[in-house]
C-alpha cells in the first residue's frame, strides 16, 4: 500500500477510489472504511453479479467483515445492468451513508457519478435483441455506419458494446446518443465534493500481480464458477464480459487447453488494465494520482 496515502481523509466527504484491476483498490477501501466507520460501495461492473465471486475478485470475507460492503454480488447472472442502474442504486446509498468509500475500476460509473449521466429511457428488449442480431450478422463497422453523424463522431467505432448501445438508443428513441448526452443533468456527486483518488501502479509490478492473482483465482475455484455458468451462458449478457470467463469457457468446451486458456486470460486482463489506465488518464484528469509500487 502506498506509504504517502492518508488513511484518515476528511470524514465528512465521500472517498472515491479508481484504479486498474489488481491495483489494491479493495484493500485500501476496506482499510479506510474500517478506520473511519464508513461503508464500502462497489463501482465495478462485474462485481455486481452474484455468479462471479472469484473471477471478479470480489472483496473476501476479511475485508467484508471489517466494514459494510454494498452493491456487491446482488444481481443475477442474466440481469441487464447499466451505469444508470448503478447510479440509481448509489443515490439510495448516499441517502443512507453520506460519506462512503466508493471503489472500483469501471470508469463509466465514476464519470456518471461525478459528471452526470444522460437520462436515456430503457431500451425495450425486442430492440436490444434486434441490435444484437444486426451486430452479429453485419459487424461493428456496418452498425456504426447506421448511426447519426454526431453520435458516430463521438464514440469508439471499434467498440462493439458502445456501437450496440448507440444503435439501440437511436432505434428506440429516435434521437442519437450524442443528443441525449448533451442534455445530461447535473452530477449526483461532483468530484470536488469528495476525496477522489486514482491508483497508478507500476506497470511491470501490476502485470506480475495480475498473473499471480489469476493463478490464485484458478486455485480458489474460478474454473468451477465458469463451469456453473454454462447453464446461462450467453456472450451478449453483461455478466459474460468478466475477464477470463470466455477463455475458461473455451477450455470447458474442448477448444483449448487449460494452460492456454489461463495464458489468454492473463493477457486479456493486462490489456484491460491498460485500457483502464488510459480511460482514467483521459476522463479523470483532475483526480489525485497515487503512485503504487
Amino acid at each position: 500500500m502506498p506509504a504517502d496515502l492518508p488513511l484518515e481523509p476528511d470524514p465528512t466527504r465521500p472517498v472515491l477510489i479508481a484504479g486498474p484491476t489488481a491495483s489494491g483498490k479493495s484493500t485500501l477501501a476496506a482499510r479506510i472504511a474500517a478506520r473511519q466507520g464508513r461503508a464500502v460501495v462497489n463501482a465495478d461492473a462485474l462485481q455486481v453479479f452474484a455468479c462471479w465471486r472469484v473471477l471478479s475478485a470480489r472483496p473476501g470475507p476479511e475485508e467484508r467483515a471489517s466494514a459494510p460492503h454494498l452493491l456487491f454480488g446482488h444481481r443475477g447472472a442474466t440481469a441487464h445492468y447499466s451505469a444508470g442502474d448503478w447510479l440509481r442504486e448509489v443515490a439510495g446509498v448516499l441517502r443512507a451513508h453520506t460519506a462512503p468509500v466508493i471503489v472500483g475500476g469501471t470508469g463509466l460509473y465514476f464519470s456518471a457519478l461525478t459528471a452526470g449521466l444522460a437520462e436515456i429511457p430503457p431500451v425495450p428488449p425486442p430492440i436490444r435483441a434486434e441490435a444484437e442480431a444486426r451486430l452479429a450478422a453485419r459487424g461493428c463497422a456496418a452498425l456504426a455506419a447506421e448511426l447519426d453523424a454526431d453520435s458516430r463522431a463521438r464514440l469508439d467505432a471499434a467498440n462493439p458494446a458502445r456501437v450496440l448501445r448507440a444503435w439501440e438508443v437511436l432505434r428506440a428513441t429516435g434521437h442519437g446518443i450524442a443528443a441525449w448526452h448533451a442534455a445530461t443533468p447535473p452530477p449526483l456527486l461532483p468530484a470536488d465534493r469528495a476525496t477522489a483518488l486514482v491508483l497508478e501502479p507500476d506497470r511491470e509490478a501490476l502485470a506480475a500481480r495480475i498473473d499471480a492473482r489469476f493463478d490464485a483465482m484458478i486455485a480458489a475455484g474460478a474454473l468451477e464458477e465458469v463451469r456453473a455458468a454454462r447453464e446461462w451462458w450467453d456472450p451478449a449478457l453483461p455478466a459474460a464480459r468478466a475477464i477470463g470467463a470466455a477463455e475458461l469457457m473455451a477450455h470447458l468446451r474442448g477448444e483449448t487447453t487449460l494452460d492456454a486458456a489461463i495464458t489468454a486470460a492473463k493477457i486479456a486482463t493486462r490489456r484491460y488494465a491498460k485500457r483502464q489506465r488510459t480511460w482514467f488518464r483521459n476522463r479523470l484528469g483532475d483526480w489525485r494520482r497515487v503512485a503504487v509500487p
